[in-house]
């Protein structure tokens, strides 16, 4: 039986028979379809394929239950307003044995998690990128809540330069931490809030076979934050040479680029000290974030 693999100290124990016990408690219509889990494994959810259209997804942490919720409401308000499709649940399940939290149901969307470094079509990427970006930070912010990353740049030094003292064996630390200086030193935003998905890492979008962007998902992080946030894929997904259609698509200003180059940089190091003994492939890809931050200082 397999059992997802735990990157957690406080993960629930999921496995396929457990997701059946879930499916059949709660929504019947679906019992007797088949069961897998999907790889690559998120990190916060656990994700089972239900039959050819369906995908169950599971809080792994208590940390994250309140995104189920979150989602049900307002990824019905975005959709319309998005250029790709994204994971809007067809239903939410309640508590049951072996999983004391909800959870939801989702119509499955087709696509492979892009491979950085091994992208197929690097400027159409970059410019689906920045037209996702561009919808998510028109939509109306009104009611809407504070997305996972609202905080400022400031107010990661202190957990930014633990990760970097943490991996001086993965990390350049004296080249990350001017890095790091260098994006504290960048203007604070001066404009209002606007919404982001807040996580556009390789995981979380999905291409088609012609290499362009056929969804994004996983909108646990989603809400009201500073631009910078979403500009993370120039790093994260985009090689260096398709950067520049990316930034010109998306029109930051610089202080907005320079900060999001921080961001992805301060991110990808806590990933790097957080996943670094539990998920190779979370390590491999932040160390390939940070390695390309670097480069674009040198």
């Amino acid at each position: 039986m397999a059992t997802s693999h735990k990157l957690h100290a406080d993960e629930l124990d999921i496995d396929e028979a457990l997701v059946r016990r879930m499916v059949a408690e709660c929504f019947p219509q679906w019992v007797g379809l088949p069961v897998e889990p999907v790889e690559p494994a998120g990190t916060s959810n656990a994700m089972y394929r239900l039959g050819a259209e369906l995908v169950v997804r599971v809080p792994r942490i208590p940390g994250v239950v309140e995104e189920i919720a979150k989602e049900d409401v307002w990824l019905r308000r975005l959709a319309p307003r998005l250029p790709v499709p994204v994971p809007v649940p067809l239903a939410v399940g309640g508590p049951v044995d072996g999983c004391p939290w909800p959870w939801s149901v989702l119509r499955w969307l087709e696509g492979t998690t892009p491979v950085p470094g091994r992208i197929a079509e690097p400027g159409a990427l970059a410019g689906d990128l920045a037209d996702f970006v561009t919808a998510m930070r028109g939509i109306d912010p009104a009611g809407a809540p504070a997305a996972y990353r609202s905080e400022s740049l400031a107010d990661r030094d202190a957990g930014t330069r633990k990760a970097i003292a943490a991996v001086p064996d993965l990390v350049d630390a004296a080249a990350a931490t001017a890095a790091w200086e260098r994006a504290l030193a960048v203007p604070a935003p001066d404009g209002p809030p606007v919404w982001l998905h807040g996580d556009l890492q390789p995981g979380n979008l999905l291409v088609s076979p012609d290499g362009r962007l056929s969804a994004v998902i996983d909108f646990g992080c989603a809400g009201l934050g500073e631009p910078a946030v979403d500009l993370i894929p120039a790093w994260y997904v985009l090689p260096a040479a398709a950067r520049a259609t990316f930034r010109e698509a998306a029109a930051p200003d610089d202080a907005t680029w320079d900060r999001a180059r921080g961001w992805a940089l301060s991110v990808a190091l806590m990933e790097v000290s957080y996943y670094r003994d539990s998920d190779p492939r979370m390590t491999a890809i932040a160390r390939h974030v940070i390695a390309e931050v670097l480069a674009d200082h040198a």
